[in-house]
C-alpha cells in the first residue's frame, strides 16, 4: 500500500495524518506553503505543494478545512497532473454498503452515515458528524461545492444548499440557498453575500 502525502500541515492536517494511522497507512510527510520543511515534533514537513511531484510514488489527501482554499489547492494540483488521491474512512465509521465516497475524501471518527448517501470527491466529514459538529440533516439534503455548515445547524428534507454557501452556527435552513450566500438564524434568512467559490 503506498504512503500518504498530506498536504496542509495546520490542526486538520495533523488530525489527518492520526486518521491516516488508525486507517493502518503509513504517512510519508506534509507539503505546506506555510511551514518550515523539517521535522516538527513527531511530524515531518516534506517541503512546498508545487514540490509533490517529487513524491508522485506517494497519494495525496488535500486536509485543509475551508472549502474555498480546498478546492483551490485540488484544482491546481489536478492542473498539473495529479490523480492519486487518498481516501480516508476511520474504521469506527458506520456505513451502508449503499454509501458513495468519492476520491480524496476524509470521514473521521465516529460519522454514521446510513443508506443511500452519495458523499463526492474531496469532502470533509468531521469526527461524530454529517457534515459538521452536531449538525443535522434530513433525508433528501443535497449540500453543492464549497457549501459549509456550521456548528449545530439543521437543515430541513428536500432542501439544497448552492454552490458556496454557508449555514451559520445554530442556524434552522428550511429553504434552498442562493449561491455564495450567508444564511443566520431560525428560520434561516440572508444575511450578507460571499465571494464567488471558485
Amino acid at each position: 500500500m503506498k504512503q500518504i502525502v498530506i498536504i496542509g500541515f495546520g490542526g486538520f492536517g495533523r488530525e489527518v495524518a492520526w486518521l491516516a494511522k488508525d486507517c493502518g497507512r503509513s504517512v510519508l510527510g506534509f507539503l505546506d506553503d506555510k511551514a518550515e520543511p523539517g521535522l516538527h515534533g513527531a511530524y515531518n514537513v516534506l517541503g512546498k505543494v508545487a514540490e509533490w511531484k517529487k513524491f508522485a510514488n506517494a497519494e495525496f489527501v488535500v486536509a485543509i478545512g475551508s472549502p474555498r482554499v480546498r478546492k483551490k489547492v485540488v484544482d491546481q494540483l489536478l492542473s498539473e497532473g495529479l490523480e492519486a488521491f487518498a481516501t480516508l474512512v476511520h474504521p469506527s465509521v458506520m456505513m451502508d454498503e449503499s454509501v458513495k465516497v468519492g476520491k480524496g475524501t476524509v470521514i473521521c471518527a465516529g460519522t454514521i452515515a446510513t443508506v443511500d448517501i452519495s458523499i463526492g470527491e474531496h469532502v470533509i466529514l468531521n469526527l461524530n458528524v454529517t457534515v459538521a459538529p452536531m449538525v443535522a440533516l434530513s433525508g433528501n439534503v443535497t449540500l453543492f461545492p464549497g457549501a459549509e455548515v456550521g456548528t449545530g445547524a439543521a437543515i430541513r428534507q428536500g432542501v439544497e444548499m448552492a454552490a458556496g454557501s454557508m449555514l451559520g452556527m445554530g442556524g434552522v435552513l428550511t429553504k434552498n440557498t442562493e449561491e455564495n450566500t450567508i444564511y443566520i438564524g431560525s428560520p434561516a434568512k440572508v444575511f450578507k453575500p460571499l465571494p464567488e467559490f471558485i
